[in-house]
């Protein structure tokens, strides 16, 4: 007989994340197989066993996993209520083949600062709409990972640079609607993506992405006061849609876009 299951899959529009994975599984068990790209996992309730290069690991609630491309593997549950997982597949632009052999020798990592960011990321990708915050997280918790797997890196420590901060923040104001990739915004300021957005938080106190959502409530704000409905606000400020919007402003606003044009119409 079969346990109980659920699982939920997705593609991303975020380079770099070639999948992501949610599960509930209380009896299924994977055979020993493979994949061609990095297996990010962390598991939220329960935990897994499973065995890599012939030895025995396992994934409690605290750890981040890592299992390497072109590695076999299984995994079973190793609790009887089974194990609740979130899933990224990285392909090698993240981590390249160099990176393997360390994998291999330590793949269960204890960093509850690099658990948080893969749960955020998590977050970020099943609300969509916010690509930026996406690949900032994405570009952290890559390079995070690779001081794990090479903890002593040639060179002393980045500093964030003030002109690099102001360059990105320039270009986040020009692209206000339209939006700009971390990617894009690092090739054009010639610099890492990590150390862009290190940079920019150092600099600024807040990152990239809460920056331009800030910046893009406010402008919704203004709009809605100008008797915009919602949904063109949204869209004339730079969000996805009207729910992309509503969402960022009962965060930042603390009532929803209609309720607040409704409050403003009243005060007028």
């Amino acid at each position: 007989m079969v346990g109980r299951q659920h699982v939920s899959a997705w593609r991303p529009q975020v380079a770099g994340v070639v999948e992501v994975f949610h599960a509930h599984f209380t009896e299924h068990a994977y055979p020993m197989h493979v994949h061609d790209v990095w297996t990010l996992l962390i598991v939220d309730d329960g935990a897994v066993r499973y065995d890599l290069d012939r030895h025995e690991r396992g994934t409690p609630g605290d750890t981040v996993s890592l299992l390497p491309p072109q590695v076999p593997h299984n995994g079973s549950p190793a609790t009887s209520s089974g194990f609740r997982k979130r899933v990224l597949y990285l392909d090698l632009t993240q981590l390249d083949e160099t990176f393997i052999g360390p994998a291999v020798d330590g793949p269960d990592l204890v960093d509850p600062l690099l658990r948080r960011r893969v749960a955020q990321l998590h977050s970020a990708l099943a609300e969509g709409g916010d690509a930026l915050e996406a690949q900032s997280r994405l570009a952290l918790i890559s390079e995070r990972l690779r001081g794990h797997l090479r903890p002593h890196p040639v060179g002393g420590p980045s500093t964030p640079e003030r002109g690099v901060a102001h360059g990105l923040r320039d270009l986040l104001d020009e692209r206000l609607f339209g939006g700009v990739t971390l990617d894009e915004a690092a090739a054009l300021l010639h610099t890492h993506p990590a150390h862009l957005v290190r940079a920019f938080s150092g600099t600024f106190g807040i990152a990239p992405h809460q920056y331009l959502t800030a910046r893009r409530v406010e402008r919704a704000r203004r709009l809605l006061l100008d008797g915009r409905s919602a949904a063109e606000a949204a869209t004339a400020s730079g969000f996805y849609d009207q729910a992309h919007l509503s969402r960022h402003f009962r965060r930042h606003v603390g009532t929803t876009p209609g309720r607040y044009a409704r409050g403003g119409t009243a005060r007028a």
